[in-house]
């Protein structure tokens, strides 16, 4: 049975992977370390217990001069995003200098994702996934988008077409929190939109539609990082 623990100290970043069989191939060397459950720790004046992802309660180690201690607990308590490449022994904290495309994590059950060419463009530029609300009527439009507490970042461009849109904002599913309130006049534009949603699992994104107007978002050119 394989069990991998992600560690950090003054000394550096360790992928620690331990097994119940042989090293065979690996560049592990072996340390004799000790775990201090008396260390306490304090963030931005605040106290903070390091846990595991099931809330368990994890204790520093100590070893040679240095305390280390675990990447995503620490991540979590500084609002900084946590990935791990298994392909590439890869700990990635905070920004991707790639932006990933939201559309792999778009979900609308009204069918108004599209890649229709008559409603992918705009300004003369064919996005090819759009997300476009070309409905009737004074409403509330929005979709959902899933994070998955990954990125540090949400870059998203949002137009109103042919009425102004009154209401804008981004918000955390979960606690229905805003992260970002806006308005969009057609005058706008495109605009570009960068908020912060480390540790987010879930985001809404609405958009207040007047009678006769249309809430455009490209799927293709907002990404998270």
């Amino acid at each position: 049975m394989k069990k991998k623990w992600i560690i950090a100290g003054a000394a550096g970043l360790f992928l620690l992977s331990t097994s119940a069989g042989v090293y065979a191939g690996s560049n592990l060397q072996q340390i004799k370390a000790f775990l201090d459950p008396s260390m306490k720790f304090l963030v931005n004046g605040k106290p903070f217990q390091p846990q595991n992802d099931k809330g368990a309660a994890l204790a520093p180690i100590s070893y040679n001069g240095s305390t280390y201690l675990p990447v995503r607990a620490i991540s979590n308590a500084l609002g900084v995003s946590i990935e791990y490449n298994g392909a590439t022994n890869t700990v990635i904290l905070g920004e991707k200098l790639a932006g990933v495309p939201i559309a792999d994590s778009y979900s609308n059950s009204s069918g108004r994702r599209t890649k229709d060419p008559q409603s992918t463009s705009y300004n003369g530029k064919d996005y090819k996934d759009v997300h476009f609300n070309n409905l009737n009527g004074a409403r509330s439009d929005g979709f959902m988008l899933y994070p998955k507490g990954k990125y540090q970042k949400l870059v998203l461009q949002a137009a109103a077409i042919g009425e102004d849109i009154e209401e804008f904002f981004v918000s955390d599913s979960d606690t229905d929190v805003k992260l970002k309130s806006d308005s969009i006049a057609v005058a706008d534009g495109l605009k570009t939109y960068e908020i912060d949603i480390s540790g987010y699992e879930s985001l809404f994104v609405h958009a207040k539609i007047k009678d006769g107007g249309s809430f455009f978002v490209p799927l293709t050119t907002s990404y998270f990082k």
